[in-house]
């Protein structure tokens, strides 16, 4: 559909400033078209039977039908139209952002800070962009691994599939890892919180070690993120701070617009997160190189790490010096990733010693650790 067809837009908005903004940049960009506009929910839904698009882009807050209303009547009436969220920097704009992500948004992109409209909009591009290409390029490989399929299953990319078949990792250099994993590290970006919340809750809660997460966000939104996944979880969760020592059976999660690390306390016997302001890597702060380079240098041989759906290939160089020290790394894998970019590059090089599908990670980690 992608290679041949323009890539079909429903922009969403009750405020005419966005509405007019996203819509403009729609029609600026090739292979996309933009089909119409609705200022509400109710309408938007009534539109999109009649121009059927493939993606709407959703403001969240709206009279009548909110975002989250018309998410929940897509997964019923039309599974096969994507959704792309504006969201407003805020505690409660973040938490409806998550609810979003979980009922089946492909992702979501902030309502810009700046005050000038032509600096907004220039913003909104910019972030807009990525998340387009990500969405057809995830349209086009649910095509590609199943061209005889329905309509239905073509067109449910969104979120990731949980039956598969668990594939070989291709041949590596050999691993120097030991024996059991002291602690276990992710990377993850576009569909992390869904897959996480499909993941994390299947972890027991006598893991017995501290479990260290990249989720690629804005700040406020990991907050958000910590709090949601801590609700489902048998492990606790919470975004991680400054100087804290690490805990067996926690799971920290790197705050968004913020660089996370370890290193040695003092007493040289215990591991402490560091957040930093240092500068952005791959374009992303958190990035998972950063934290993922950090692990490697103090548990040689005692690390699980695990690459996991998002797009770009932030992680890859930081596996690289994991498997040099002995880590036993995971990558999902295709068919269960959102969007295919991230585990790609380290599958490709051979640096996953297991690939294997979104229900069966948690498994995996917990057989490393004991």
């Amino acid at each position: 559909m992608l290679t041949t067809k323009k890539l079909r837009v429903l922009v969403v908005d009750d405020t005419i400033v966005y509405r007019k903004a996203v819509s403009d940049i729609i029609e600026e960009i090739p292979d996309t078209e933009l089909v119409g506009v609705a200022h509400n929910g109710q309408i938007a839904l009534a539109k999109i039977k009649s121009l059927k698009p493939d993606l709407i882009t959703l403001d969240i807050e709206m009279p009548v039908m909110n975002g989250l209303e018309v998410l929940q009547a897509l997964q019923k009436e039309h599974p096969e139209v994507g959704a792309i969220m504006l969201s407003t920097l805020t505690a409660e704009g973040s938490m409806m952002t998550m609810k979003a992500l979980e009922y089946g948004a492909f992702d979501f992109i902030l309502k810009p800070q700046s005050k000038n409209a032509l600096e907004g909009k220039q913003e909104i591009k910019n972030n807009l962009l990525p998340i387009l290409k990500a969405f057809k390029l995830s349209r086009m490989s649910a095509r590609n691994r199943y061209p005889a399929s329905n309509k239905t299953t073509l067109s449910k990319p969104l979120r990731p599939l949980t039956k598969t078949v668990e594939t070989k990792a291709v041949p590596a250099t050999a691993s120097t890892h030991r024996g059991k994993s002291e602690i276990v590290t992710i990377g993850i970006s576009t569909g992390g919180p869904n897959a996480l919340s499909q993941m994390l809750p299947k972890l027991p809660a006598n893991l017995g070690v501290p479990v260290l997460i990249v989720q690629h966000m804005p700040p406020v939104f990991t907050a958000s993120l910590a709090n949601s996944l801590d609700k489902k979880c048998a492990l606790t969760v919470k975004e991680a701070e400054h100087g804290e020592i690490l805990q067996d059976n926690v799971i920290y999660i790197a705050p968004g617009g913020k660089q996370m690390k370890i290193s040695a306390k003092a007493d040289g016997q215990h591991r402490m997160i560091q957040i930093t302001n240092d500068p952005p890597e791959n374009s992303c702060k958190p990035a998972v190189d950063y934290l993922f380079r950090s692990i490697a240098d103090y548990y040689v041989g005692r690390t699980t790490a695990v690459i996991m759906t998002g797009m770009g290939s932030d992680g890859t160089k930081g596996l690289e010096k994991l498997r040099q020290k002995g880590a036993l790394i995971i990558a999902q894998d295709e068919a269960s990733c959102v969007v295919y970019g991230m585990p790609k590059a380290p599958i490709d090089q051979g640096l996953a010693d297991k690939i294997v599908p979104l229900n069966k990670i948690a498994e995996e980690i917990t057989k490393s650790v004991r």
